[in-house]
């Protein structure tokens, strides 16, 4: 695995987590769902690899 494809998919999940984090502290609620909704499918995505022949 490429280690800057994982280290940039780690940082928006991250990224993704404590916005949703804070928003849930503010009181929005529907924003947080969505931001940790978005974090849960970008962590399971399986980022493609180009093939070699």
């Amino acid at each position: 695995m490429n280690k800057s494809s994982n280290l940039y998919k780690d940082i928006a999940t991250g990224l993704f987590f404590a916005t949703g984090i804070f928003s849930f502290l503010s009181g929005q609620f529907v924003l947080s769902t969505l931001f940790f909704g978005a974090a849960s499918l970008f962590s399971n995505i399986q980022v493609a690899k180009p093939v070699r022949f």
